[in-house]
This record gives structure tokens, sequence and C-alpha cells, in this order.
């Protein structure tokens, strides 16, 4: 992982670059004689020819996903450089222009797909055992290396295959205990922690559990918008920043288990969306569209708390957003092709225009076309993610937590020999039998009982639609009826008080859409004195 920059002297030249998976952030700015960059967005602040304007654009993309894609950046003057890509600045390249000279271009540097992809239909597959053995092997010497530290160092610990297999190896590997750590809710469907203290005890680590009160969540929100640099709306980056800030007390390094779900197939959309394509498929468009009204027509009930189909998913261990994910699926249901459905399931809003306050196009994010013939459903899917909501995400959501608490965190699954390995194995070593992941859970089989691990995905969720209603109503209704704020955000008053009022009269659970809109009031009362018309 890194960002970096070298400076040339022979050819007068810049080059910027960001590691493979996009664990590291690194914004640019071009002026009209020179140009600046850094880690963080806000140093960009403190040079004197910098103007930030809100870019409209980025907004309308930050509502629709909930986090700004990698390919845009929330001021106009402003831009990332991509995963995986290097830019040439050259010394004569100074252009009076608030778009990115044409003459500049990023360069890829590594396809990690694509060469797993070439060297899978060049060389004839592992067998799934020689497979199995050559993956832990990989992982066991990427974690050997990953642990060289001359400081402490520890392991997040959900209790998850992703985390638990990190943890297994990292043990298996020290003379002594490793130290582990997990954040649990007073919520017992949103507590993973019994499930990461069972594992931890069978490993036998030193294990530090940290228990999410709703004061807890009060104490972390102000300072959300100060870790991180744009807008951020993935709830789960309340117990991300605690989990950190706790573990550094005790570590100075953490190993995650980030990057498994991506590269391995373990998000639902990855094993259901083929299956559900072609049952979908099957039926007319009319029926199809009746089914997503009814969803709509009865979302107030099937996604109240305390509903018959809550008791339902819990006895039947589906997922804890799997309720909630259904309810989603009811505007798509109209087209049914593999990228409506993509889109639908990894968006907070679907269609953001409806709450700003002028028609704003939306840029799409990263993209893989040059792949869309090549893979199927699933592993385009997988693809899209790692491009995607892996960079825009989930790692933005871990690295900043980590920095604002001094500590360093490091992922394993996203080495780039294990990346590569991974494209090279064919899909059904990772997903078989409706059970994604399917070769981690057979290397995390050997180190850990499979009744201790066995359950369905259940992510980072965090109450946030019951906690916009309890501790965190009144910091939230005072955002929501902040009308300069609103005003600055290109947000539509009467939208934005509609959503809030239904969500608050349980007419609709609108937690995710509220905590987009919310978070982006609080990223602008902390940025607009630096903000210019």
């Amino acid at each position: 992982m890194f960002a970096l920059a070298i400076w040339d002297h022979k050819d007068r030249c810049l080059y910027l670059a960001r590691d493979r998976m996009g664990e590291k952030p690194l914004y640019c700015a071009q002026f009209c004689d020179g140009w600046a960059f850094a880690s963080e967005l806000k140093s960009l602040l403190a040079f004197p020819d910098f103007r930030p304007q809100l870019n409209q654009k980025a907004i309308a993309a930050y509502l629709a996903y909930g986090y700004v894609p990698d390919n845009q950046c929330i001021f106009n003057d402003a831009f990332k450089v991509p995963a995986g890509h290097f830019l040439r600045i050259n010394s004569c390249d100074s252009v009076a222009t608030s778009e990115l000279s044409d003459a500049i271009a990023f360069q890829p540097f590594s396809e990690l797909m694509d060469e797993g992809l070439a060297h899978r239909q060049s060389a004839p597959p592992f067998s799934r055992e020689k497979a199995t053995e050559e993956l832990e092997t990989k992982l066991m010497h990427v974690v050997e290396e990953q642990m060289i530290s001359d400081v402490p160092l520890g392991c997040f610990l959900s209790g998850g295959i992703d985390s638990s297999l990190i943890a297994s190896l990292m043990q298996a590997q020290s003379e002594k205990q490793i130290k582990t750590f997990s954040i649990g809710f007073d919520i017992n469907r949103f507590n993973e922690a019994p499930h990461a203290a069972a594992v931890a005890s069978h490993l036998g680590t030193e294990h530090i559990e940290i228990n999410l009160k709703e004061r807890d969540a009060l104490s972390v929100v102000s300072g959300l918008a100060e870790i991180y640099d744009e807008p951020f709306a993935d709830s789960s980056q309340i117990p991300t920043v605690l989990l950190c800030r706790e573990a550094r007390k005790g570590v100075t390094v953490a190993l995650t288990g980030d990057g498994g779900d991506e590269v391995f197939g373990g998000y639902n959309r990855h094993i259901m969306s083929e299956k559900l394509s072609v049952f979908l498929g099957r039926l007319s468009r009319p029926v199809r569209q009746a089914i997503g009204s009814g969803l709509t027509l009865l979302e107030p009930i099937i996604t109240k708390e305390e509903s018959w189909l809550r008791r339902l998913a819990t006895i039947t261990k589906l997922p804890v957003t799997a309720i909630d994910k259904s309810i989603a699926l009811a505007p798509v249901l109209s087209e049914v092709d593999t990228e409506s459905l993509y889109r639908h399931f990894t968006r907070n809003i679907d269609q953001p225009n409806r709450i700003l306050s002028s028609e704003t196009e939306e840029i799409r994010g990263p993209r893989i076309d040059h792949l869309s013939d090549v893979l199927g459903t699933a592993e385009w899917m997988m693809a899209m993610d790692s491009v995607s909501y892996l960079p825009g995400d989930i790692l933005v959501k871990v690295d900043r937590a980590a920095m604002a608490a001094s500590l360093e965190t490091r992922a394993p699954f996203l080495d780039s020999r294990i990346v590569s390995f991974a494209w090279y194995l064919p899909l059904e070593y990772k997903i078989n039998k409706g059970r994604g992941k399917s070769i981690l859970r057979d290397i995390l089989n050997r180190h850990v009982p499979a009744t201790l691990v066995d359950r369905p995905k259940q992510g980072f969720a965090v109450p946030i639609d019951e906690w916009l209603r309890g501790p965190l109503k009144s910091w939230a209704d005072a955002l929501i009826n902040d009308d300069d704020l609103l005003a600055i955000s290109k947000l539509d008053p009467l939208s934005v008080k509609s959503i809030w009022d239904n969500h608050q009269h349980r007419i609709k659970n609108n937690g995710a859409k509220l905590w987009s809109i919310i978070m982006l009031l609080q990223w602008v009362r902390e940025y607009k004195c630096h903000l210019n018309d």
C-alpha cells in the first residue's frame, strides 16, 4: 500500500502513483502556474491559489453511492490519482483551466484482474486441493511479511471468515499470544462480538472486546467530517472509528480481513444475483412491476424492527440486512439486467436528483467495460466491487479511521500476489453450492471449527434507523433544519425534510438515505469557512 511522489531531476517531471487496490489516498490539484498534491484533501486548503468550490456532479454521485467515487472529487479543482495508476507531470504542464489538462493522462501500472484472468486462459487451473494448498501457502507468507514490525501488532477480529482466517494465520506463526480486537452492540441483531470471542478463545489470542453504547455513537459523529476528507456515509464508520481508537491503546499496527469479500466472492449479490436474474427474467415485466409496487407499499410493515419477517430472518439465520435489501430490489424489477441489479444493490439513494435543488448529471464511477464480455454475472460484480466499492468505501472507511488514531492497518487479502492468484482461480473455487469464499472456508476449517464461523454474512452493520430516532435525533435534526447548510449542499429542503419526517413517524425506514444527507451537511458545516461561491 502506498501513495508516492517521485521527482525526476533529469527529465524534470513529477510522478504521482497510488497502490494497486487503492488502500492509500492521493489528491492533486492543478493551477495556472503549478500543481499541489497531498495525502489529505484538507492539506490542499492551505495552498494559496486553491479555490475550493463544490462539485455538484460529485455531490450527486456521493448521494447515490454514499461516497465520492475514485474518478471524482468533492472540489471542482481537485482530483484523485486512481488506484493502480500513475500520473506524469512535466514541468511545463501548467494550464490555466478549471479542468484537468487534456495533455495529462493517468496510466495504469498494474492490472491484477487482467493478469489473473490471462493466466487462467493460458494455463490450466490447479485442482481444488492443490489450489487450497497453494493459497494457504501464499497467505501464510503474506501474513508473515505483514507481521514484521518493530512496534506492537494485533488483528481486528469480527468472528467472520476473513478476519478469523487472518487471526488464525497470525497466531499459527507467532510464538506468543497475538492481540485481537472486536466491537459489540447492545442490540443482539447487530452484535457479532460473541462470535469473535469464541474464535479468539479457540485460537488462544489475547482478546479485547469493546462494547459500543448509544452514547459512544453520539461522541463520535461530530468529528467524522474532519476524519473523512470528503463526505462519507457508510454508517459502520462509527464503530470503525471507535475500534481503531481502542486498538491503538494496545497496538500500533493491526491486520484486517478487508478485501476478502471482493476478491473471493463474499457478498450476497455475488452469490445470488445470477439465479435472481434468471428467475426474474422468467416473469413478465408487468408481473415484476406489480411485485415491486407491492414491496414498496408493504415497506413500512416489512422493515419494522419488531416485524414477524425480522423474527423469521433471525430464526432462519438470514443476514441482518436481508430484509432491507429485499426492499432495495423494488425499483429495479422493471429492468433485471446485471448492471441494473448491481446499481440498485450498491446505491444509497437511487435517484439523487429527487432531493437536489437543481437537475444534475450523475457521472458514473470507475468502470470495467473491457471485461464486460469476458466475465459472468458473479465475477463481473466482484470486479466492479474491486474497482469501485472497495477503494471508494471499504478502504476509505478503515484507512481514515486508522490514520486519525495513528494506527496503521494492513490487509493481507489485498497483497498483489493474493489478488492475482484469486482471479486465476475458477469461479467455482470461490462460490460453490450457494456459498461464497468457499476456498477460504476450506483453509479456515483447518484452524477453526466450522461451527464457530458458519453463519450468514452480517457485515459491520449498525442500528442507524433507531439511532436517528433516538440518541442521534437532536444532533441530526439540527442539521436537517439548517437551511443555510441545505442551500450550500444544493439539497432541496422540502424533499429532505419529507424523508426525515417519514422516518421519524415510522412511515419508512430511511436511515441509510438520511445518513448520506446528514454526513453531507455535517461535512459542509465543517468546511463551510473554506468554500468559495
